[in-house]
């Protein structure tokens, strides 16, 4: 089987080289393909990438030609990815890649066809830093629980990982972080069977690069509303 490992980057260059080594030296008892998506970064993103595909085959880059958001990278990303399970992996290491083989296990061990890790259900330290994102998380998590009939406790977590019949049903439509209620409702729509693996969470801050602002909050509650009802 194949681990097909999504990474989206967009000006991470203080951080892509040591996220990108720190995914190879993972085991999880599977082939791995890197496919990183720059979105048109302004830094030397790009070159770093390149260096490193120079070292490791296993790596593919694509690139954008102007920038689009997450969501629009996570699409191209989805399209390319030749494995039997797909795994989204932000480049700003928030989080640990070492939790592969415990995201992984559910749907490996036929249990699962998708599973979220959460950063709320107690797993591993947790860097102390914003109340008011951790505010809006739960509450963005319980107003997609509504529309959806699900329980999760964190759905706006990056690390999301399917299995590659899940992907193939399901059309992105969101260029940005409304990916994550988009993609949640749609897998629920879907029946698909879901599970939740609590992780560590390494938060960072704005002066470290972290992009999310709270215009992304209020167009992820437009998206938790619109994709109740809209495929």
């Amino acid at each position: 089987m194949k681990l097909s490992i999504i990474i989206p980057v967009y000006n991470e260059e203080p951080t892509v080289e040591s996220l990108i080594e720190a995914v190879q030296t993972v085991e999880t008892g599977l082939e791995k393909e890197l496919i990183v998506v720059d979105d048109c970064s302004k830094d030397r993103t790009r070159d770093i990438v390149q260096g490193l595909k120079s070292r490791h085959a296993n790596i593919r880059l694509l690139f954008h030609d102007c920038n689009q958001g997450k969501g629009a990278a996570l699409r191209t990303g989805f399209a390319a990815a030749t494995g039997d399970i797909l795994l989204i992996q932000d480049a700003d290491l928030e989080y640990d890649p070492q939790e592969y083989p415990h995201l992984i296990k559910p749907l490996l061990d036929g249990h699962a066809d998708v599973v979220f890790g959460s950063r709320f259900l107690g797993g591993g330290p947790h860097r102390v830093v914003f109340f008011w994102h951790s505010v809006g998380n739960k509450l963005l998590t319980m107003l997609s629980n509504m529309m959806t009939n699900l329980n999760l406790t964190d759905m706006e977590v990056c690390y999301k990982v399917f299995r590659r019949e899940v992907m193939k049903n399901i059309t992105i439509r969101e260029n940005r972080f409304g990916f994550e209620p988009e993609i949640t409702a749609k897998v629920a729509r879907g029946k698909w069977r879901i599970y939740e693996v609590p992780i560590a969470y390494y938060g960072r801050d704005y002066s470290e690069g972290k992009k999310i602002t709270w215009k992304d909050g209020f167009r992820a509650l437009w998206c938790i509303l619109k994709y109740r009802f809209v495929d």
